[in-house]
């Protein structure tokens, strides 16, 4: 049965979320429950697919099926896994077509007992690491660059797990955050560059968590929550904890920006900062650099609303909603209609028309990506009466994709890559439009360097040899 999604009819205008992952060590057989509540609270870094690994000492069990985490995961589900360590992880497909085949964790079991990986990220050199392992005789089913990084590990010569991924860590290159599971421990590591967030925090019960960002520790009541390092390997068994720096952190680091602007939840905190708070900046420096005399400031909920707040605040001009997001549109199975197709955004959206009626409006967004979107909703706002419609953007332009774990499309479907600033107006259809500036984002996150800006500037952290496609592996297991 071919997969739909109503989000694919009308979500083209927004980098799409990378992966979330997630590792538990406790000390009771519950790391299955726990792990559902962590991946439920990363839900918004991936809708395809879900699946959560666990470990009991001797053997591991592994459920992992294409949906949202509170489908894919019932009570049936749950029952035979147990254990006091599991690894989860919710994805959108970064490298690999989705589907049940790609979803995360990969299990394997190897001569030093089961392994599963899961894995937030990219390797910018996947394909050349894929071919080396056809040449040594290993056959792979998959189309991930996890599969990758599962065989490589399990392959590696070694002790224990800490040193086989110790001495694997140099081949990979690009992003990277790793949680992996043994028959009787969880390991953590994080790329020397930091692109992709991981955060460790400790259980009630004394064991440890380790998710991508820190809302789901918060979730699961953790405290003494740090981050951890760029290069850092992290162990957790039972309640203990231990930390090795195994490569030297790159200078500078290479940090999602984008995590600020759009993926990360309001209330998950990234190098230190509270995300709430980097947005409501956002806004304020927008206001500072491109504000328009109107009536009233609107978000595009719902990532947008503390930067309208903050524009709202330097501009004087008075916030309210004017957009009504429908929150449960998602996966589907069922065909939609071509007229349903056609209306796109109306299903997602709604107008209060009495907030719009003759009013001249600011729409804060927080990103423009291929256009579609965008013009569709200042059409809609116009039809609620709106007299004018000004578009301001959170971030840059983006003219250059991610080779790092974002799935922005390639260079040619980026709108602000073909297009100068008028040309992007009249085909959105708004009476003016605005970026915020890379020095005035910046500023709002409070740092001048340490951030991977590439699809703003081009200049990537990593040299990109070769420009792969996301399904670059599919097309040989079509």
């Amino acid at each position: 049965m071919p997969e739909h999604s109503l989000q694919a009819i009308f979500d083209t205008d927004s980098p799409h979320e990378e992966c979330g992952v997630l590792a538990i060590s406790s000390t009771q057989d519950d790391a299955a429950q726990l792990s559902f509540f962590g991946l439920f609270a990363l839900q918004h870094r991936g809708q395809e697919a879900a699946g959560i690994a666990v470990a009991d000492g001797k053997q591991a069990r592994l459920h992992k099926d294409v949906g949202l985490v509170g489908q894919v995961f019932t009570p049936h589900t749950l029952a035979p896994l147990h254990g006091m360590y599991a690894i989860g992880h919710t994805r959108y497909s970064t490298t690999g077509a989705p589907g049940a085949r790609n979803a995360q964790p990969f299990l394997v079991e190897t001569m030093h007992g089961p392994l599963a990986v899961a894995h937030n990220g990219n390797l910018v050199n996947a394909p050349e690491l894929r071919d080396e392992l056809l040449a040594k005789g290993f056959g792979l089913t998959a189309s991930s660059d996890t599969e990758v990084i599962t065989l490589m590990l399990a392959s590696a010569g070694g002790a224990t797990w800490e040193t086989r991924l110790e001495r694997t860590l140099s081949a990979w290159q690009g992003a990277y955050s790793l949680v992996i599971l043994a028959a009787d421990r969880i390991i953590a590591v994080r790329d020397p560059w930091g692109f992709r967030p991981l955060s460790v925090g400790q259980l009630p019960n004394g064991g440890w968590a380790i998710t991508s960002e820190t809302c789901a520790l918060r979730t699961l009541d953790c405290t003494n929550i740090s981050e951890v390092a760029p290069g850092e390997i992290v162990t957790a068994q039972g309640t203990q904890l231990t930390r090795r720096q195994a490569q030297i952190p790159h200078v500078p680091q290479a940090r999602c920006t984008f995590e600020f602007v759009y993926f990360s939840r309001p209330d998950s905190e990234w190098d230190d900062r509270s995300v709430h708070s980097v947005r409501q900046r956002l806004g304020e420096q927008l206001a500072e650099e491109a504000s328009v005399d109107a009536d009233v400031v609107i978000p595009v909920p719902d990532s947008s609303i503390p930067a309208a707040v903050g524009f709202s605040r330097v501009s004087g001009i008075p916030y309210n909603d004017g957009l009504i997001k429908n929150r449960y549109i998602g996966r589907t199975f069922i065909e939609p209609t071509q007229s349903m197709r056609d209306k796109g955004v109306a299903m997602k959206f709604n107008t209060l028309n009495e907030n719009l009626e003759g009013k001249r409006v600011i729409m804060i967004d927080d990103s423009l990506v291929r256009g579609t979107t965008a013009g569709r909703l200042v059409a809609l706002i116009r039809d609620a009466g709106a007299t004018e419609v000004h578009l301001r953007i959170t971030c840059p332009p983006i003219t250059h994709a991610c080779h790092f774990g974002v799935d922005m499309g390639h260079d040619d479907d980026l709108i602000s890559a073909r297009l100068n600033l008028e040309e992007l107006r009249l085909q959105i259809g708004c009476d003016s439009l605005a970026f915020l500036s890379l020095d005035g984002m910046m500023r709002a996150v409070g740092k001048e360097d340490g951030y991977c800006n590439a699809c703003f500037t081009g200049a990537y952290p990593i040299q990109i040899t070769k420009r792969h496609s996301k399904d670059v592996f599919d097309q040989v297991l079509a």
